[in-house]
């Protein structure tokens, strides 16, 4: 068995190192080749079969890269419609599970330099939906295939056509019950004495009596409509007569003066927000870069407030302290369990626990922990509106 055999020892051994990602400084797009370590990669370079790829890639340059950009745009967008379908994801996921393939091309060899430059360019050509936010960019892929519309549209085919079919249905049974009804005197009540013949015997009144007369018509009208028309009907008189007791309900339940007034005070505490927010002993995130990379996005504790809009605050793994304005602070969420300041709104100033994250909306469910509003819990509170405790 030769060397070059490809179930020789040491072609298996080969196979078996080279599996999974390695430094991209030692990959070759052209020739598809990725070397295990520098040395490999300046033997690879010297080779023929690598300077004959060169070659052929400066006589025609672009339409290398036209092509390395269209298998890098069909790969991913197959990947993004097989693994995530219509979802909204992160762009950075899908491209880290793209490159997890060693086989790839990598994005140096594509006309975009950045995964960014590529997620701007996937919602301009209308093949993504795309969006950013404070963490990234989020990508919604567009299933244009002409199965999925074509499916789409036999649904709402279907959900017309049945609900054409329960209008005809409905129309049927009304004409039923006017052809049955056509002809037909309503019987008039039939008043008549009281009479007692024992002054001892207790008198009583039968209240289901109109019941039972309504049910002795609907039974002389039966033979008429025919059992499944009559149960259809009776099933619409009841849908409509428990919608409009319903209805009724809920216009008898009228709010009371003392909820009217506390819905004020929360309407008045969610609305009374100010253009200022820092307060003493919270921990916050620098984000100006001003300071040079030794400040920037590390954590510090405000401990002490001058005129509102600026903190002096000590760096937690330093213990440098330094002045600066609320535009180069961020607030920090901590883990649910943990104790946050309300910042801004009607609860200003209070104290609470974190009791859980809702990233959709960027906000945050806390519950009171100190003052006479112990206890409540308050839901909806964005993320600039609290922050850590010291």
């Amino acid at each position: 068995m030769g060397k070059s055999d490809f179930l020789s020892p040491k072609a298996i051994a080969n196979r078996i190192k080279s599996k999974g990602l390695q430094k991209l400084r030692w990959y070759c797009q052209m020739c598809q080749k990725q070397c295990r370590d520098e040395n490999g990669f300046k033997c690879h370079c010297m080779s023929e079969s690598h300077q004959r790829q060169l070659l052929l890639a400066s006589e025609n340059p672009q339409q290398f890269l036209n092509y390395f950009s269209e298998e890098f745009r069909n790969d991913f967008l197959e990947l993004l419609r097989r693994r995530f379908g219509t979802k909204r994801v992160h762009n950075n996921i899908v491209y880290n599970e793209y490159i997890s393939h060693r086989e790839h091309i990598h994005m140096n060899a594509t006309q975009w330099e950045t995964l960014t430059d590529f997620t701007k360019w996937l919602g301009r050509e209308g093949l993504c939906k795309v969006d950013e936010t404070p963490k990234g960019w989020y990508i919604q892929y567009i299933d244009r295939d002409p199965e999925t519309i074509r499916r789409q549209q036999e649904q709402e085919r279907k959900k017309k056509q049945d609900l054409d079919d329960e209008e005809k249905t409905a129309k049927f049974i009304e004409q039923q019950v006017r052809r049955g009804l056509e002809g037909k005197e309503l019987e008039e009540p039939v008043y008549t004495e009281l009479n007692r013949e024992n002054e001892e015997e207790k008198v009583a009144f039968n209240l289901n009596k109109g019941a039972s007369t309504s049910v002795a018509a609907s039974s002389k009208t039966s033979s008429i409509l025919g059992p499944s028309a009559l149960k259809m009907a009776e099933g619409a008189v009841k849908r409509k007569e428990s919608a409009h007791s319903s209805g009724q309900s809920k216009e008898k339940k009228k709010k009371s003066a003392l909820d009217e007034i506390m819905e004020l005070e929360e309407e008045k505490k969610r609305t009374s927000r100010t253009d200022y927010w820092l307060q003493p002993e919270i921990i916050v995130k620098i984000v100006t870069k001003k300071l040079g990379e030794k400040y920037h996005k590390k954590k510090a504790v405000v401990k002490e407030v001058i005129d509102k809009y600026t903190a002096v605050v000590k760096m937690i793994d330093s213990g440098d302290k330094l002045k600066l304005d609320q535009t180069h602070l961020e607030t920090v969420i901590p883990a649910p369990g943990k104790k946050v300041m309300v910042l801004n709104g009607g609860y200003r100033g209070n104290e609470g626990i974190l009791e859980s994250i809702n990233e959709k909306k960027f906000s945050a469910t806390i519950i009171i922990d100190s003052g006479p509003l112990k206890g409540r819990r308050v839901e909806g509170i964005q993320y600039e509106d609290i922050s850590k405790l010291a």
